[in-house]
């Protein structure tokens, strides 16, 4: 049987959950207070997924923490997003456990963004393995390569707009590796990074079109109109900057083997266990799709 990894977002998963019940004021808390919405959700989404996509292995990828390696080469990265809810604060080692709870394995690296992890399981296992990722960050799309593919989440817990390599470069002209070239130019208002300022995301990703990375833009530099010349030659160091803020770096060491990621079967101690915890909603939705 071909194996088929499922690389989790954590983050992106939680957050995403915790939003979506969070604008309905459905916190769903557990006797004491404590609110599950996000983690629940999350389950859930990864539950649904799982029966879905029909993966032989599971991972699933967090950040730790806000400060990364990224802050330290720009302070403005990530800097202007709000702190996170009340609400969601006990969710984060919450989610962490409940998913160690149901068998599948958290990876997460001080300093390290989830993007970075993702990146080096697939630099690692893209031989071994077909492997999706569930996120909703388009970052990701520079790792697709002909055995990884990306679903983005779209609506509710089952609809994803699936990108392969082939799709990619279809719509996008340029080869996965290139997009993070294009991040450069743009810059990410979430991500806090400028790019180069006056340089939209057409613009950006016709430069990489024809000249294929920012040293070819750069050489090319005085081929290029005026307004174009004059705003990259004022902002080279930002580019060469948002370049390295928009690259994820597919080296972190990851300690596990595949055989160590088999899916695992949930059985009646499981379900007791989250049950006792108060996350019935997981249990239910667990039963309901036959896992």
């Amino acid at each position: 049987m071909t194996k088929q990894l499922l690389i989790i977002d954590g983050m992106a998963l939680l957050f995403r959950s915790f939003f979506a019940s969070a604008a309905m004021n459905q916190f769903i808390r557990l006797e004491d207070g404590t609110p599950t919405n996000g983690v629940q959700g999350f389950a859930r989404h990864v539950l649904t997924a799982q029966n879905i996509m029909k993966p032989t292995h599971i991972a699933v990828c967090w950040d730790m923490g806000m400060h990364t390696f990224r802050n330290d080469l720009f302070d403005g990265y990530k800097a202007n997003r709000p702190a996170p809810p009340e609400e969601m604060l006990p969710q984060f080692d919450m989610a962490k456990e409940v998913s160690a709870m149901l068998g599948w394995q958290n990876f997460g690296i001080k300093g390290m963004e989830a993007d970075d992890l993702i990146g080096s399981m697939i630099s690692k296992w893209k031989d071994d393995t077909k492997i999706t990722v569930i996120s909703g960050d388009k970052d990701l799309l520079q790792l697709l390569n002909p055995s990884t593919t990306i679903a983005f989440t779209k609506k509710g817990y089952s609809e994803y707009d699936v990108y392969n390599e082939a799709r990619f470069i279809e719509e996008y002209g340029i080869q996965p590796k290139q997009f993070a070239h294009v991040k450069a130019f743009m810059g990410d208002a979430s991500d806090g990074y400028p790019g180069v300022k006056g340089i939209g995301p057409k613009t950006a990703l016709k430069l990489i079109q024809d000249f294929k990375s920012i040293d070819g833009v750069l050489e090319a530099l005085p081929t290029l109109k005026p307004g174009q010349r004059i705003k990259i030659g004022e902002n080279e160091e930002m580019l060469k900057l948002s370049y390295q803020l928009a690259q994820i770096h597919c080296e972190a060491p990851i300690e596990a083997d595949l055989d160590q990621l088999i899916v695992p079967n949930y059985d009646e101690d499981t379900f007791g266990r989250l049950q006792e915890r108060g996350l019935r909603l997981i249990v239910k939705h667990a039963k309901s799709l036959g896992l």
